[in-house]
């Protein structure tokens, strides 16, 4: 009589590699912005200075255009309203204040 093979099951370790693996893939997915939302939101060029100020209400961000020509920009907020778009003309300055027991500064585009 021949030995019979024993099949094991998957490993407990396959099993949650899989898992985290699409955990990261949907997570991925759901915080990338959508098509609308990417192509308006540029990236600010680096002659546009960022300061972010915590504060006890929020936070404050200052901004300041060192470019050679006027820039439009909004600051983005995670969980909360975003700023109004600022047109800064060269060597100007905006501080935008934002109050509220939500909203996190997320980042700064072009608009």
């Amino acid at each position: 009589m021949a030995p019979k093979s024993v099949r094991r099951p998957p490993s407990h370790r396959a099993a949650v590699i899989a898992a985290a693996a699409v955990t990261v893939g949907a997570t991925a997915v759901a915080l990338w912005p959508s098509g609308q939302a990417a192509a308006a939101a540029g990236a600010t060029p680096a002659c546009l200075k960022r300061y972010v100020n915590p504060t006890h209400e929020g936070f404050d961000v200052h901004l300041t255009n060192d470019c050679a020509r006027t820039t439009r920009v909004r600051v983005v907020v995670d969980d909360a309203g975003d700023s109004p778009c600022y047109p800064l003309a060269p060597g100007n300055s905006v501080i935008h204040t934002h109050e509220s027991i939500t909203g996190v500064y997320e980042r700064t585009v072009t608009c």
